[in-house]
């Protein structure tokens, strides 16, 4: 008599249900405090965060121990978006609108996340702030050179030139109110951007 074999499954084919929504859970804990952290601030309260996200204080800790933890996959996520954006405007047709394009970004970016970056900066080399401003003045060091190699953009113009002044027009027009100056206040950075570089005395 021939026995039925029960269907054996490869634990590589399926993903266990378990590891689906922690991982599901992780990204609603991101989402969630994205929005929490731009509306309150870094030291927004934790347990709204998990709130808005439909999952308890206790899901929250596994997946971020901390307070810097959670910041930094915030800031990290943010970031990469970032980045990606970056990576696919170096294709574009006009180096000077892609430019332009991802300092619009960069700007609502450093307008929307005033206070988490600095959250993490501290003096360790290594710290999850100075990682993701690494990342930044990477992406912007690579629209710019294009740019600048296509001879529309100054030369004398440095990646961390641009990225201190965007940061500036972010942090000196806090108020949701200051949008349009803060985007007029760049609309004059991008003019200067081609500009000839003036000769020091």
């Amino acid at each position: 008599m021939s026995r039925t074999m029960a269907p054996r499954y490869s634990h590589t084919s399926v993903q266990p249900p378990r590891r689906t929504d922690a991982r599901l859970n992780r990204e609603r804990l991101v989402a969630a405090a994205w929005e929490v952290f731009a509306e309150a601030g870094p030291r927004a309260s934790l347990n709204e965060i998990a709130r808005r996200a439909g999952v308890g204080p206790g899901t929250l800790h596994r997946h971020f121990p901390d307070r810097s933890a959670l910041l930094t996959a915030v800031l990290r996520d943010r970031v990469e978006a970032l980045c990606e954006q970056a990576e696919g405007l170096l294709t574009s047709d006009s180096a000077d609108d892609a430019l332009a394009q991802w300092l619009r970004a960069f700007l609502a970016h450093a307008r929307a996340n005033q206070g988490m970056g600095s959250a993490l900066m501290v003096d360790e080399p290594g710290a999850p702030g100075r990682n993701c401003h690494q990342l930044i003045l990477d992406a912007a060091a690579g629209l710019l050179t294009r740019a600048q190699q296509l001879g529309t953009a100054r030369v004398d113009l440095a990646a961390d030139d641009l990225v201190k002044i965007v940061v500036g027009i972010a942090l000196s027009t806090a108020h949701r109110s200051d949008r349009e100056q803060s985007e007029r206040l760049l609309a004059l950075i991008l003019d200067a951007t081609h500009g000839k570089p003036h000769r020091s005395k």
